[in-house]
């Protein structure tokens, strides 16, 4: 995407890997921020190459990987109970960056249809030894077979956006729905945290949404947001993260606080650390 008529925002680094900076650059038609420069295709996967990208492994070695599980199972049963409440007569689900394979494990055993994408070979391994079916991309999947998409935390990752919600709409039944979570750059813990917000995540986020963005981008493919729900786990972990990447250690109490402060100054704008986004195909 062409930057040179965006405004600089912020300048990141990159804390987990490479230790590289990159420049966040503000679209103000789409109200959203851009990662410059986006590594190539070829080069991308190195900026994975970290053994604390927990969404990758099963690993309980900490307490914060073994917390990060605990809070796991809990949001597990709420995006259960989410799609359930879209869709009462169980269909198809696909999950596109499913990683180790545990939300469609769970929607699996509640008698959805399930396929997966997922780009890690390592944590595909590990979610197909749960039984869990993969296809290598969308274009394997015929045209309007699915009743409900998700992407947790994934769309943020795409390097082709306007592609991927393409192939959304084209894999998605006519009275479909998607559910799409991801960071929120307007929130009080960014706000806060500044270039050390742990959600910047470059250069793997190639894009930092907000809520008019995602309203706008899925509109232009003729599909509409329906709601907007929070997801108030996230301003804990990404605080913690983000006190590490400040301070150089996990200091529980303060990320807790600020946490529990983006919470509670969300409750006014309505501005979480991320957000689930409930989007509806439009029939016609």
């Amino acid at each position: 995407m062409d930057i040179s008529n965006k405004k600089h925002f912020l300048t990141v680094k990159d804390y987990s890997v490479s230790k590289e900076t990159f420049d966040l650059y503000y679209d103000e038609t789409l109200d959203m921020l851009i990662t410059h420069p986006q590594p190539s295709l070829d080069n991308l996967g190195k900026y994975y190459e970290s053994e604390d990208y927990i969404s990758h492994t099963d690993n309980k070695r900490s307490l914060f990987e073994k917390l990060y599980h605990l809070i796991k199972s809990i949001a597990l049963k709420n995006k259960l109970n989410l799609i359930n409440s879209l869709q009462s007569n169980k269909g198809t689900l696909l999950d596109i960056g499913a990683g180790t394979g545990d939300f469609l494990t769970v929607a699996k055993n509640n008698g959805w249809q399930t396929k997966g994408i997922e780009p890690s070979q390592k944590a595909k391994v590990i979610a197909i030894k749960k039984g869990i079916s993969f296809v290598e991309h969308t274009t394997e999947l015929e045209d309007h077979s699915f009743d409900i998409i998700t992407m947790w935390h994934v769309l943020e990752h795409v390097p082709n956006i306007e592609a991927q919600i393409k192939e959304l709409k084209r894999v998605l039944k006519p009275n479909g729905t998607i559910l799409i979570a991801v960071p929120n750059f307007k929130s009080y813990d960014a706000k806060y945290y500044g270039k050390f917000w742990a959600a910047y995540d470059v250069p793997i986020h190639f894009w930092h949404f907000s809520k008019t963005a995602m309203q706008m981008l899925f509109q232009n493919e003729n599909m509409k947001l329906e709601k907007v729900l929070p997801m108030k786990f996230d301003s804990f972990y990404v605080s913690l993260l983000s006190e590490k990447y400040k301070s150089g250690k996990m200091n529980y109490p303060k990320a807790f606080l600020i946490g529990l402060l983006s919470n509670w100054n969300a409750r006014q704008d309505f501005e979480y650390s991320s957000h689930i986004y409930i989007i509806k195909n439009n029939k016609n």
